[in-house]
C-alpha cells in the first residue's frame, strides 16, 4: 500500500500547485474550487492509504527482497457474470426516465421493480449454481 500511497501523495502535490495557479490565471471561482475539492480528496486517500500502510505488514510488491513466488495463491472471491446489475441499471433509468417526464407512475413502477432487482442481486449468492 506504500506504492499507492506515493502515487496519491504526488497527485495531491500536483493539485496544491495547480490550484493557485488556476485562480491566478483564470480567476474562475467554480474550476477553482473543484480543484480544491480534488486536492482534499487526493489528500483524503492519501492519508487513508498512508495510515493503513504503516499498521498493515508488507506486501510481496511492497518489500525489496520480494520474489514473485512470495504473491502465490488465492487472491481472494471473484464473483463470476450476473445478470442483475443490468435489470438494476434498466430500473434505475425508467426511475430516471419517469421522474423526467412528470410521469410519477412510471417512477413507482421503477422503484418497485428495482427492489425487485437490488434483492436478487444481494442475494444471488444463496441459491442456485453459487450458493454458499
Amino acid at each position: 500500500m506504500k506504492s499507492e500511497a506515493w502515487i496519491f501523495a504526488v497527485c495531491t502535490i500536483f493539485f496544491v500547485l495547480v490550484s493557485p495557479a488556476y485562480w491566478f490565471i483564470s480567476g474562475d471561482w467554480t474550476g477553482t474550487s473543484a480543484l480544491v475539492m480534488t486536492t482534499l480528496l487526493a489528500g483524503m486517500v492519501t492519508l487513508y492509504l498512508g495510515f493503513h500502510a504503516s499498521r498493515m505488514d508488507p506486501r510481496p510488491e511492497d518489500r525489496k527482497d520480494g520474489d514473485i513466488a512470495d504473491g502465490a495463491g488465492e487472491l481472494g472471491f471473484f464473483p463470476p457474470y450476473s445478470w442483475w446489475p443490468l435489470w438494476c441499471a434498466l430500473t434505475l433509468g425508467v426511475c430516471v426516465y419517469g421522474v423526467a417526464v412528470g410521469a410519477w407512475w412510471l417512477f413507482i413502477i421503477g422503484v418497485a421493480l428495482g427492489a425487485v432487482a437490488l434483492v436478487g442481486w444481494i442475494f444471488e449468492y444463496y441459491r442456485g449454481v453459487h450458493a454458499h
